[in-house]
């Protein structure tokens, strides 16, 4: 972790400052966005009797093809010092503008550079949010419980509290949440976790909050517009190279590798008999490989970087449930081979999943929906001619 020496430097109150009503260990600061997911969950937590701060992320904006970073912006929104006000509780802006640059933004193009398929939101929860911004309010103010606004749940057990799924589905974040560190999950409180959104809006409008009603922000909250070229830079990758069929014969020719992804059928520009997708991304070569949806399709899936919540449900041969992408149930799967010194599983699916991105995430439930771990998800050998682990 960066040199954090100065934890009391980094935040800005907008407002009134937070004096203490109680024990410290019963305050609790809420990352506020200005949305209604926090602005609930602060104004929740408040009428509940907690003493209750706000914190906002300032992390660079206005990133274009070379980051500049030319202002301040507050995460996600604007508005949350003004709901801190109508709350009547203390707001303050982190500065975390250098920490989202190494760990999100750099970390981002440079995976494009190589192929891979980030998810800036499972990096920023990670490393900024559930580290970084943890770290630096227990610091300055001895605040150790933290709460936000995600839909997931902190559920107790025998072993300690776990990671569980939201009970709205629809709406489960916990996916995006798998890299909290499991000596944090007691600090971590998710008020929404039980809640639908509409449930949410319902209570917004019950305490009449001034929250921000624009359309619930969006995983890339520093790239203009939302499109992930333009936090890219100018030279993102090598530029036009040849495509290719698995049997290696070139069959057209790309615009870049960084504009594609693994299991990307549109915008291929090729024509063929069969519906083509991206199978492999060779860096090296500067060559994107296509086939058809059986050599666009895996059981097995390696990942390394490996974070686990629950030690006793990772076990070599063991039956889990997996995602490999936050918008699906998941699948059923097993344990093939687990390596927690190196940070690194191997698991395979009853059934094929398609299109397993490189950089994406593979995380672990339980049946009863607690995540057990998760890691990013490796280039696997010869994409798209995996003809035993294929199919329809």
């Amino acid at each position: 972790m960066a040199d954090m020496s100065d934890a009391a430097d980094r935040f800005m109150c907008s407002g009134i400052q937070w004096k203490p009503a109680g024990p410290r260990s019963e305050a609790v600061a809420v990352m506020m966005s200005g949305g209604v997911d926090s602005s609930v969950t602060a104004a929740m937590l408040k009428r509940s009797g907690r003493d209750v701060i706000g914190v906002t992320m300032q992390i660079p904006s206005g990133v274009g093809p070379d980051c500049p970073g030319a202002e301040l912006q507050a995460c996600c929104g604007r508005g949350a010092s003004h709901v801190a006000r109508q709350l009547g509780v203390p707001h303050y802006f982190v500065d975390v503008r250098d920490a989202f640059r190494r760990f999100v933004i750099e970390y981002f193009r440079e995976a494009y550079r190589n192929g891979l398929t980030p998810s800036p939101c499972v990096d920023c929860n990670t490393h900024i949010k559930f580290g970084i911004v943890m770290w630096l309010v227990r610091e300055a103010f001895g605040i150790e419980q933290v709460a936000t606004g995600h839909y997931a749940r902190i559920v107790e057990s025998e072993a300690g509290p776990r990671l569980r799924c939201a009970a709205d589905s629809k709406k489960d974040q916990s996916y995006f949440l798998y890299g909290i560190k499991r000596e944090n999950l007691a600090r971590v409180r998710f008020p929404l976790g039980g809640r639908t959104k509409e449930q949410t809006r319902e209570t917004a409008v019950e305490y009449g909050l001034d929250f921000d009603t624009r359309s619930d922000s969006v995983e890339l909250c520093f790239a203009e517009q939302g499109d992930y070229r333009a936090a890219l830079g100018r030279e993102p990758d090598a530029g036009p190279g040849e495509v290719v069929d698995v049997d290696g014969n070139v069959i057209g020719t790309h615009s870049g590798i960084s504009r594609y992804t693994i299991g990307q059928r549109e915008g291929l520009g090729i024509a063929a008999g069969v519906p083509l997708y991206v199978v492999g991304i060779d860096v090296e070569s500067n060559r994107i490989t296509l086939g058809d949806r059986a050599a666009a399709n895996t059981r097995t899936v390696p990942a390394h970087k490996l974070n686990v919540l629950v030690p006793e449900m990772l076990k070599g041969g063991g039956r889990l449930r997996g995602k490999i992408r936050s918008t699906e149930s998941g699948g059923p799967c097993n344990l093939t081979t687990v390596d927690a010194d190196l940070g690194e599983i191997t698991v395979e699916f009853d059934h094929p999943k398609h299109g397993v991105t490189p950089g994406q995430h593979l995380v672990l439930y339980t049946d009863d929906g607690c995540v057990v771990a998760g890691a990013e998800i490796v280039r696997r050998p010869c994409p798209g001619v995996d003809i035993i682990n294929g199919g329809d």
